[in-house]
Protein backbone atom coordinates (compact mmCIF):
# COMPACT_ATOMS: atom_id res chain seq x y z
CA UNK A 1 0.00 0.00 0.00
CA UNK A 2 1.26 3.48 -0.85
CA UNK A 3 1.42 5.18 2.55
CA UNK A 4 2.01 8.51 0.87
CA UNK A 5 -1.19 8.22 -1.14
CA UNK A 6 -3.11 7.04 1.94
CA UNK A 7 -1.83 10.00 3.94
CA UNK A 8 -2.75 12.37 1.14
CA UNK A 9 -6.29 11.02 0.97
CA UNK A 10 -6.62 11.35 4.74
CA UNK A 11 -5.39 14.95 4.62
CA UNK A 12 -7.90 15.71 1.88
CA UNK A 13 -10.75 14.21 3.91
CA UNK A 14 -9.77 16.24 6.98
CA UNK A 15 -9.52 19.41 4.91
CA UNK A 16 -12.97 18.75 3.43
CA UNK A 17 -14.32 18.18 6.95
CA UNK A 18 -12.95 21.55 8.05
CA UNK A 19 -14.49 23.18 4.99
CA UNK A 20 -17.85 21.65 5.94
CA UNK A 21 -17.55 23.19 9.43
CA UNK A 22 -16.54 26.58 8.02
CA UNK A 23 -19.53 26.56 5.69
CA UNK A 24 -21.83 25.70 8.57
CA UNK A 25 -20.39 28.47 10.72
CA UNK A 26 -20.75 31.08 7.99
CA UNK A 27 -24.35 30.09 7.33
CA UNK A 28 -25.49 31.05 10.83
CA UNK A 29 -25.95 34.57 12.11
CA UNK A 30 -24.60 34.09 15.64
CA UNK A 31 -21.67 36.23 16.64
CA UNK A 32 -19.40 33.24 17.11
CA UNK A 33 -15.65 33.92 17.03
CA UNK A 34 -15.13 32.03 13.76
CA UNK A 35 -16.80 34.96 11.98
CA UNK A 36 -14.15 37.33 13.30
CA UNK A 37 -11.24 38.47 11.16
CA UNK A 38 -9.37 38.92 14.42
CA UNK A 39 -8.93 35.17 14.79
CA UNK A 40 -5.61 34.11 13.27
CA UNK A 41 -6.20 32.29 9.96
CA UNK A 42 -4.43 29.15 11.18
CA UNK A 43 -6.90 28.89 14.09
CA UNK A 44 -10.12 29.55 12.19
CA UNK A 45 -10.64 25.93 11.04
CA UNK A 46 -10.40 24.68 14.64
CA UNK A 47 -12.82 27.36 15.84
CA UNK A 48 -15.22 26.35 13.07
CA UNK A 49 -15.01 22.70 14.17
CA UNK A 50 -15.83 23.69 17.77
CA UNK A 51 -18.70 25.84 16.51
CA UNK A 52 -20.11 23.07 14.31
CA UNK A 53 -20.03 20.64 17.24
CA UNK A 54 -21.84 23.09 19.53
CA UNK A 55 -24.27 24.37 16.89
CA UNK A 56 -25.51 20.90 15.99
CA UNK A 57 -25.90 19.91 19.64
CA UNK A 58 -27.78 23.13 20.36
CA UNK A 59 -30.13 22.42 17.47
CA UNK A 60 -30.81 18.95 18.90
CA UNK A 61 -31.64 20.47 22.28
CA UNK A 62 -33.73 23.45 21.22
CA UNK A 63 -35.23 22.88 17.79
CA UNK A 64 -37.73 20.51 16.29
CA UNK A 65 -40.72 18.74 17.77
CA UNK A 66 -39.06 15.57 19.06
CA UNK A 67 -39.95 14.50 22.59
CA UNK A 68 -37.47 15.33 25.33
CA UNK A 69 -36.35 11.74 25.82
CA UNK A 70 -35.54 11.39 22.13
CA UNK A 71 -33.51 14.60 22.10
CA UNK A 72 -31.58 13.42 25.15
CA UNK A 73 -30.77 10.16 23.38
CA UNK A 74 -29.59 12.14 20.36
CA UNK A 75 -27.28 14.15 22.62
CA UNK A 76 -25.99 10.89 24.09
CA UNK A 77 -25.20 9.74 20.56
CA UNK A 78 -23.43 13.06 19.92
CA UNK A 79 -21.25 12.47 22.99
CA UNK A 80 -20.48 8.94 21.81
CA UNK A 81 -19.13 10.42 18.58
CA UNK A 82 -17.05 12.84 20.65
CA UNK A 83 -15.56 9.89 22.56
CA UNK A 84 -14.77 8.05 19.34
CA UNK A 85 -13.13 11.00 17.62
CA UNK A 86 -10.50 11.11 20.36
CA UNK A 87 -8.99 7.81 19.23
CA UNK A 88 -10.17 7.25 15.66
CA UNK A 89 -11.25 9.00 12.50
CA UNK A 90 -15.04 9.34 12.55
CA UNK A 91 -16.82 9.47 9.20
CA UNK A 92 -18.99 12.37 10.35
CA UNK A 93 -17.31 15.54 9.03
CA UNK A 94 -17.83 17.52 12.25
CA UNK A 95 -16.07 14.89 14.32
CA UNK A 96 -13.38 14.22 11.76
CA UNK A 97 -12.47 17.92 11.94
CA UNK A 98 -13.00 18.18 15.69
CA UNK A 99 -10.81 15.15 16.44
CA UNK A 100 -8.03 16.67 14.36
CA UNK A 101 -8.44 20.04 16.12
CA UNK A 102 -8.33 18.41 19.57
CA UNK A 103 -5.07 16.62 18.77
CA UNK A 104 -3.49 19.51 16.89
CA UNK A 105 -4.23 22.16 19.56
CA UNK A 106 -4.46 20.03 22.70
CA UNK A 107 -8.01 21.22 23.34
CA UNK A 108 -9.60 20.43 26.72
CA UNK A 109 -12.15 17.72 25.98
CA UNK A 110 -13.75 18.41 29.37
CA UNK A 111 -14.94 21.77 28.00
CA UNK A 112 -16.69 20.04 25.09
CA UNK A 113 -18.34 17.59 27.50
CA UNK A 114 -19.47 20.52 29.66
CA UNK A 115 -21.28 22.02 26.67
CA UNK A 116 -23.26 18.80 26.31
CA UNK A 117 -24.26 19.00 29.99
CA UNK A 118 -25.75 22.43 29.29
CA UNK A 119 -27.56 21.26 26.17
CA UNK A 120 -29.13 18.42 28.17
CA UNK A 121 -30.26 20.99 30.72
CA UNK A 122 -31.85 23.04 27.92
CA UNK A 123 -34.05 20.07 27.04
CA UNK A 124 -35.75 19.79 30.42
CA UNK A 125 -34.96 22.82 32.61
CA UNK A 126 -36.73 26.08 31.79
CA UNK A 127 -36.35 27.95 35.09
CA UNK A 128 -33.85 28.20 37.95
CA UNK A 129 -34.61 28.44 41.64
CA UNK A 130 -31.40 30.20 42.72
CA UNK A 131 -28.50 32.13 41.26
CA UNK A 132 -26.24 29.19 42.18
CA UNK A 133 -28.27 26.90 39.91
CA UNK A 134 -28.07 29.44 37.10
CA UNK A 135 -24.30 29.80 37.57
CA UNK A 136 -23.98 26.02 37.30
CA UNK A 137 -25.69 26.26 33.93
CA UNK A 138 -23.39 29.10 32.82
CA UNK A 139 -20.34 27.11 33.88
CA UNK A 140 -21.36 24.51 31.33
CA UNK A 141 -23.00 26.60 28.62
CA UNK A 142 -20.75 29.68 28.39
CA UNK A 143 -17.46 29.23 30.21
CA UNK A 144 -16.29 26.28 28.08
CA UNK A 145 -16.26 28.47 24.96
CA UNK A 146 -13.86 30.91 26.60
CA UNK A 147 -11.63 28.12 27.85
CA UNK A 148 -11.49 26.54 24.41
CA UNK A 149 -10.51 29.87 22.86
CA UNK A 150 -7.77 30.36 25.45
CA UNK A 151 -6.47 26.84 24.80
CA UNK A 152 -6.30 27.54 21.07
CA UNK A 153 -4.08 30.53 21.84
CA UNK A 154 -1.89 28.66 24.31
CA UNK A 155 -3.19 30.62 27.33
CA UNK A 156 -3.61 28.46 30.43
CA UNK A 157 -2.70 30.63 33.44
CA UNK A 158 -5.23 30.16 36.28
CA UNK A 159 -5.80 33.93 36.51
CA UNK A 160 -6.69 34.08 32.81
CA UNK A 161 -9.03 31.10 33.09
CA UNK A 162 -10.83 32.66 36.07
CA UNK A 163 -11.21 36.01 34.30
CA UNK A 164 -12.44 34.26 31.16
CA UNK A 165 -15.04 32.36 33.19
CA UNK A 166 -16.25 35.63 34.72
CA UNK A 167 -16.56 37.26 31.30
CA UNK A 168 -18.35 34.32 29.71
CA UNK A 169 -20.81 34.07 32.59
CA UNK A 170 -21.40 37.83 32.48
CA UNK A 171 -22.13 37.65 28.76
CA UNK A 172 -24.48 34.70 29.22
CA UNK A 173 -26.38 36.46 32.00
CA UNK A 174 -26.54 39.69 29.98
CA UNK A 175 -28.09 37.71 27.16
CA UNK A 176 -30.69 36.30 29.54
CA UNK A 177 -31.61 39.71 30.95
CA UNK A 178 -31.89 41.36 27.53
CA UNK A 179 -34.06 38.52 26.22
CA UNK A 180 -36.78 38.49 28.88
CA UNK A 181 -39.29 39.70 26.29
CA UNK A 182 -38.55 36.62 24.17
CA UNK A 183 -37.84 33.93 26.73
CA UNK A 184 -40.81 34.42 29.04
CA UNK A 185 -43.41 34.16 26.25
CA UNK A 186 -41.48 31.10 25.07
CA UNK A 187 -41.84 29.41 28.46
CA UNK A 188 -38.37 30.12 29.87
CA UNK A 189 -37.48 32.32 32.84
CA UNK A 190 -33.85 32.79 33.84
CA UNK A 191 -34.42 35.30 36.64
CA UNK A 192 -33.85 33.18 39.78
CA UNK A 193 -37.09 32.33 41.51
CA UNK A 194 -35.58 33.31 44.88
CA UNK A 195 -34.94 36.83 43.59
CA UNK A 196 -38.45 37.05 42.18
CA UNK A 197 -39.91 35.89 45.48
CA UNK A 198 -37.98 38.57 47.36
CA UNK A 199 -39.48 41.11 44.94
CA UNK A 200 -42.95 39.80 45.75
CA UNK A 201 -43.75 37.99 42.52
CA UNK A 202 -43.90 34.30 41.68
CA UNK A 203 -42.47 32.82 38.53
CA UNK A 204 -45.88 31.38 37.64
CA UNK A 205 -47.50 34.81 37.90
CA UNK A 206 -44.77 36.27 35.73
CA UNK A 207 -45.11 33.56 33.10
CA UNK A 208 -48.90 34.03 33.03
CA UNK A 209 -48.62 37.82 32.80
CA UNK A 210 -50.81 38.31 35.83
CA UNK A 211 -51.53 41.84 36.98
CA UNK A 212 -48.70 43.60 38.74
CA UNK A 213 -46.06 41.07 37.80
CA UNK A 214 -44.45 43.37 35.25
CA UNK A 215 -43.75 46.15 37.72
CA UNK A 216 -42.76 43.75 40.47
CA UNK A 217 -39.80 42.31 38.57
CA UNK A 218 -37.94 45.65 38.63
CA UNK A 219 -36.07 44.89 41.89
CA UNK A 220 -35.16 41.40 40.69
CA UNK A 221 -33.85 42.70 37.37
CA UNK A 222 -31.91 45.48 39.11
CA UNK A 223 -30.30 42.86 41.33
CA UNK A 224 -29.49 40.75 38.27
CA UNK A 225 -27.85 43.71 36.54
CA UNK A 226 -25.76 44.56 39.62
CA UNK A 227 -24.64 40.94 39.93
CA UNK A 228 -23.62 40.87 36.29
CA UNK A 229 -21.76 44.18 36.52
CA UNK A 230 -19.61 42.65 39.25
CA UNK A 231 -18.73 39.74 36.97
CA UNK A 232 -17.71 42.11 34.20
CA UNK A 233 -15.39 43.84 36.68
CA UNK A 234 -13.86 40.50 37.64
CA UNK A 235 -13.16 39.94 33.95
CA UNK A 236 -11.65 43.39 33.43
CA UNK A 237 -7.97 42.27 33.57
CA UNK A 238 -8.42 39.54 30.93
CA UNK A 239 -7.45 41.44 27.75
CA UNK A 240 -4.07 42.32 29.25
CA UNK A 241 -3.24 38.63 29.61
CA UNK A 242 -3.82 37.76 25.94
CA UNK A 243 -1.98 37.91 22.62
CA UNK A 244 -2.84 40.92 20.48
CA UNK A 245 -5.50 39.51 18.14
CA UNK A 246 -7.40 37.82 20.93
CA UNK A 247 -6.86 40.83 23.21
CA UNK A 248 -8.55 43.08 20.67
CA UNK A 249 -11.51 40.76 20.30
CA UNK A 250 -11.96 40.22 24.04
CA UNK A 251 -11.72 43.95 24.76
CA UNK A 252 -14.43 44.60 22.17
CA UNK A 253 -16.54 41.80 23.64
CA UNK A 254 -16.14 43.16 27.18
CA UNK A 255 -17.14 46.71 26.23
CA UNK A 256 -19.97 45.57 23.97
CA UNK A 257 -21.42 43.23 26.58
CA UNK A 258 -21.24 45.91 29.25
CA UNK A 259 -23.02 48.38 26.96
CA UNK A 260 -25.82 45.88 26.31
CA UNK A 261 -26.17 45.29 30.05
CA UNK A 262 -26.50 49.00 30.77
CA UNK A 263 -28.98 49.44 27.92
CA UNK A 264 -31.03 46.58 29.40
CA UNK A 265 -31.02 48.30 32.80
CA UNK A 266 -32.49 51.42 31.21
CA UNK A 267 -35.39 49.67 29.46
CA UNK A 268 -38.74 51.06 30.65
CA UNK A 269 -40.49 47.76 29.90
CA UNK A 270 -38.01 44.85 29.78
CA UNK A 271 -40.78 42.28 29.42
CA UNK A 272 -41.78 43.79 26.10
CA UNK A 273 -38.60 45.43 24.85
CA UNK A 274 -35.04 44.47 24.01
CA UNK A 275 -32.09 46.86 24.08
CA UNK A 276 -30.71 48.03 20.75
CA UNK A 277 -27.29 49.51 20.16
CA UNK A 278 -26.97 51.49 16.94
CA UNK A 279 -23.89 51.78 14.77
CA UNK A 280 -22.96 55.02 16.53
CA UNK A 281 -22.73 53.30 19.90
CA UNK A 282 -20.40 50.65 18.52
CA UNK A 283 -18.27 53.27 16.77
CA UNK A 284 -17.79 55.10 20.06
CA UNK A 285 -16.33 51.92 21.53
CA UNK A 286 -13.71 51.50 18.81
CA UNK A 287 -11.07 54.00 20.06
CA UNK A 288 -11.23 52.66 23.62
CA UNK A 289 -10.97 49.07 22.45
CA UNK A 290 -8.02 49.84 20.19
CA UNK A 291 -6.21 51.74 22.93
CA UNK A 292 -6.60 48.85 25.36
CA UNK A 293 -5.42 46.36 22.77
CA UNK A 294 -2.31 48.42 22.00
CA UNK A 295 -1.21 48.42 25.64
CA UNK A 296 1.50 45.79 26.22
CA UNK A 297 0.28 42.46 27.50
CA UNK A 298 1.24 41.68 31.08
CA UNK A 299 1.82 38.28 32.68
CA UNK A 300 -1.35 36.80 34.13
CA UNK A 301 0.17 36.81 37.61
CA UNK A 302 0.26 40.62 37.48
CA UNK A 303 -3.44 40.95 36.72
CA UNK A 304 -5.43 42.76 39.35
CA UNK A 305 -8.02 40.76 41.29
Amino acid sequence: MDNGATGSRHSTRVEQAYQHCMKLARSHYENFPTASRLIHPRLRPAVAAIYAFARAADDIADEGSDAADKRLKQLDAWETLLDRCLTEDVAHPVFLALGDAIRRHDLPVSALRDLLVAFRMDVSIHAYATIEELLFYCRHSANPVGRLMLALHGVNAPEALAASDALCTALQLTNFWQDLSRDIPGGRCYLPEAWLAEAGVSRKALMKGEGGADAAIAPALARAVDYTRALFEQARPLPGMLPFRLRLQVAATWHGGRRVLEATARLPDPLRQRPTLGTGAWMLLAPRVLLEALLPARPAREARA
